[in-house]
């Protein structure tokens, strides 16, 4: 906010923050329902507390969107939708998608890609996933970066270049950790960048709800 403003400006924002290691439970032992629940509480409280806009700073998380657009009244800016527009601005039509077995195995995400966007999301093969989610529940989120990881996602994205990926999500927020511009051939697409940016583009032009 302050690059696009300037001067002495600066974002208005709420926080609510959860405690990860019941969401991480919850996700394990596939109690969406559960997870629905929390999200949607956590948009309400928001809410009540003056916010104009929702942003859920997470990929996985995003299975429970439609809980919680439905517990609120202002908009919900999805991650994928904002991906999706970047993405698109690109003119890619097939891109590798990266982050925990939920993103990339279920349709919320890729869904959000295909029908809204006309883009394409290919996955890591089944055993490549498999490193991909170990990596992240077990290294990223604790803040370990570890070379040897580096070098093995690097290897995992040039399999999805020779499959036709002409770009990249890094559909996790942590990915980013490990994964930078310039460390692959492929273009990369952070996602937590551009779903700030794509806040930010909401709350200067009054939030608009569709991308």
């Amino acid at each position: 906010m302050k690059e696009r403003l300037g001067g002495f400006h600066s974002c208005k924002s709420l926080m609510y923050t959860v405690d990860f290691a019941e969401i991480e439970h919850l996700q394990h032992t596939g109690d969406w329902d559960a997870l629905n629940d929390m999200m949607a509480d956590a948009a309400q409280r928001l809410e009540r507390g003056g916010a104009d806009l929702v942003v859920l700073c997470t990929n996985t998380m995003h299975l429970c969107a439609d809980a919680i657009r439905k517990s609120v009244t202002i908009p919900f800016l999805h991650i994928a939708e904002a991906t999706g527009d970047a993405v698109q601005r690109q003119k890619m039509k097939k891109v590798g998608l990266l982050g925990t077995h939920f993103t990339m195995e279920k349709d919320f995400y890729r869904g959000v890609l295909q029908e809204k966007f006309g883009i394409e999301a290919i996955i890591p093969e089944e055993s490549d996933r498999d490193i991909v989610h170990k990596t992240i529940y077990g290294e990223l989120v604790h803040g370990k970066i570890e070379d040897a990881s580096r070098d093995t996602f690097k290897e995992i994205i040039k399999r999805l270049a020779e499959r036709g990926a002409e770009g990249v999500i890094l559909g996790c927020t942590e990915i980013p950790l490990l994964i930078k511009e310039g460390d692959v051939d492929l273009p990369i697409f952070s996602t937590m960048e551009i779903h700030a940016e794509k806040a930010v583009d909401w709350a200067l032009q009054g939030q608009k709800e569709t991308v």
